[in-house]
């Protein structure tokens, strides 16, 4: 049973056709993947699906009857609108039960007397078997980090809008979702929890990610779109690059024989008088077809990679006993490290713990409080921050680029012009003279990696690299990282970026100590798992055990209005607690910095005893 219907469409954009009679379908269940390079199409693809654009021809058709929802990358929210109203939606109407409860809840929190109020929708909730729903609900908010149903939305950063717009979606259970780059923004644990979400949720999914993993686990259908056409692959990832290469290799096949044919029918047009009208016209559009197919080939879309790193001399960087904090918080201590030439390290841990500052350290961005950081005379960084870069919209990609570097050395000595290392960018010699204002975000990333490598790096440091770049773009750059001949450093949710080019990790859990693990993501990840839980105590008895009460299957309302409260005042002790680190990190006045210290010392001294009493309630729930 198809959900979606998609007929001979098409759309164009000036003189550049982004889909040329594309047609597909999503049945029940399925679960598709949108691949392409930036500029393929698939964004455009999204915003016709969800009514944004319009086609220039063909028709889209959803099945009758069926909830669709959609994430796209930048989400939208009515000014004023709160994180409950903005994951609740008031037309359905279970929905809008249960955030009538949440603000009765609220408001109950605030002294206001409505016990009355809260029973009548209590009595409303268990008529209808909403408590499922409840908890699903609040289990996919804390999976995402949301605590606090109160605050502004528009308040809050881009990532955090975003995670809210997940949940709102994923709570409604569609029968039709489609997500543009949902990882996007998310911790490692976080993918993976979503990861398996929506592997066994039950609807049809259409997504654009650049996480491979995730197209591997959670997709069952690859629908590529290249030069304007769809190519659909029945299968994961892996079945997507097995039959994409097979296609290839017989498209390959066909262009030469193509290219034979072209070479014959071009003798007999240069053969035949110009003057004469008597050419078969059957001939000459047989020629022209010929020659799109025969030289199909050279409109590449594959990002070519081979800038020539500076060299590098024996000392790279060398770390002895650093140490470093903000007040009375330790983020790194006494840690000491020699870097060798070819070291490939990933860095991973909780948000918090300390991998920004340790990166910004190393660059020289702050001052640690102990310790050295000497750097090799050779030794030439190159830093790709996470943060897009504020480029001047109104220069010219070609300008941008002259203005860093005329000639690009690519090896043994040979160096190219700048302009032909941006086509290998895939900015083609007419994009060149582009304004950089008019770039997608993808490109404009893309402008960021060439403007660092295109400076011979021999030390490269990647934050979060793999965010907006497409599958093959990232191909080939993980294809060039693994020749690189420097150093390398990587901070990235990506699993598979991670797994393909790390050897061994800094592992960053919040203690201050950094472990210096020897393997990839997946093993680290493996490490944990096959830890063994720690054993019983020896005192504990099986007399002790039979004396442990059932567990409840619901709390008190008391305990209910307890667990709300929490869930309310811990998010706000967080904030209050993330401020006063921030003020510690500017305020120079050592009696001033003592006593913000011992207010965050205070609040999270608070903020344990609340998570412990949190916990309790929830396991109980």
């Amino acid at each position: 049973m198809n959900y979606l219907s998609v007929e001979n469409l098409s759309k164009t954009f000036g003189d550049r056709t982004i889909l040329n009679q594309v047609t597909f379908g999503v049945a029940q269940g399925e679960k598709v993947a949108l691949v392409g390079v930036n500029g393929s199409g698939k964004s455009t693809l999204l915003k016709i699906l969800t009514g944004i654009e319009t086609p220039d021809s063909g028709q889209v058709v959803f099945k009758n009857g069926i909830t669709v929802k959609h994430l796209l990358q930048n989400p939208e929210f009515s000014k004023g609108q709160s994180v409950l109203d903005a994951v609740f939606d008031d037309n359905n109407p279970d929905h809008a039960i249960l955030k009538q409860y949440e603000k009765a809840m609220l408001r109950s929190l605030t002294g206001q007397e409505n016990h009355d109020e809260i029973q009548q929708l209590i009595e409303q909730i268990d008529s209808k078997n909403l408590w499922d729903l409840e908890s699903q609900a609040k289990q996919i908010l804390g999976k995402l980090g949301i605590h606090d149903l109160q605050q502004k939305v528009q308040l809050l950063s881009g990532g955090q809008q975003k995670r809210i717009s997940l949940a709102s979606v994923l709570i409604q259970k569609p029968d039709l979702l489609i997500l543009d780059e949902p990882t996007n923004h998310l911790d490692i644990d976080t993918i993976e929890w979503l990861e398996k979400y929506l592997s066994v949720a039950n609807m049809a999914l259409i997504l654009v990610t650049h996480d491979r993993y995730f197209l591997e686990q959670v997709t069952n259908n690859i629908l590529e779109l290249e030069l304007g056409k769809a190519y659909s692959y029945q299968g994961n990832y892996a079945y997507f690059l097995e039959k994409k290469a097979e296609r290839e290799i017989n498209e390959a096949a066909s262009i030469d024989k193509a290219k034979n044919i072209y070479r014959k029918e071009l003798d007999w047009i240069r053969r035949q008088p110009k003057a004469r009208g008597t050419k078969a016209k059957y001939r000459v559009d047989a020629f022209q077809e010929t020659k799109d197919k025969a030289f199909s080939a050279q409109k590449t879309n594959e990002l070519e990679l081979n800038a020539q790193a500076s060299r590098q001399g024996k000392k790279v960087l060398e770390i002895a006993h650093l140490s470093h904090g903000f007040g009375e918080k330790s983020l790194i201590k006494d840690f000491s490290y020699t870097f060798q030439r070819k070291d490939r390290i990933g860095i991973v841990g909780p948000n918090g713990s300390g991998k920004t500052t340790f990166i910004r350290l190393l660059m020289g961005e702050i001052t640690p409080n102990a310790g050295e950081i000497e750097q090799g005379q050779t030794t030439k960084f190159g830093y790709y921050r996470q943060v897009e870069e504020s480029f001047n919209p109104e220069q010219t990609i070609i300008d941008f680029a002259k203005s860093i570097a005329e000639v690009v050395e690519v090896g043994k000595g040979r160096t190219i012009p700048v302009s032909q290392f941006l086509t290998r960018f895939l900015f083609a010699p007419d994009v060149q003279y582009k304004p950089i204002g008019k770039l997608s975000g993808g490109e404009k990333r893309r402008l960021q990696l060439l403007e660092i490598l295109i400076q011979s790096p021999n030390f490269l440091v990647l934050d979060e690299p793999t965010n907006d770049l497409d599958l093959i773009t990232l191909g080939t750059l993980e294809n060039y990282l693994e020749g690189f001949d420097g150093s390398l450093i990587i901070v990235s949710h990506d699993r598979y970026f991670m797994d393909k080019l790390v050897d061994h990790l800094f592992v960053f859990d919040g203690s201050e100590n950094i472990k210096d693990f020897p393997g990839n993501y997946t093993d680290f990840r493996n490490s944990i798992q096959d830890t063994p839980a720690p054993s019983p105590k020896a005192s504990e008895s099986k007399k002790d055990k039979q004396k442990e009460p059932k567990e409840r299957k619901k709390l008190s309302f008391k305990e209910q209005r307890e667990f709300e409260q929490l869930e309310a005042e811990i998010p706000k002790l967080e904030v209050e607690k993330a401020k006063l680190i921030e003020q510690m990190n500017t305020e120079t006045d050592h009696e001033k910095l003592m006593d913000i210290s011992g207010k965050v010392e205070a609040i999270t001294e608070q903020l344990d005893e609340k998570e412990l009493r949190w916990l309790v309630l929830s396991e109980i729930s």
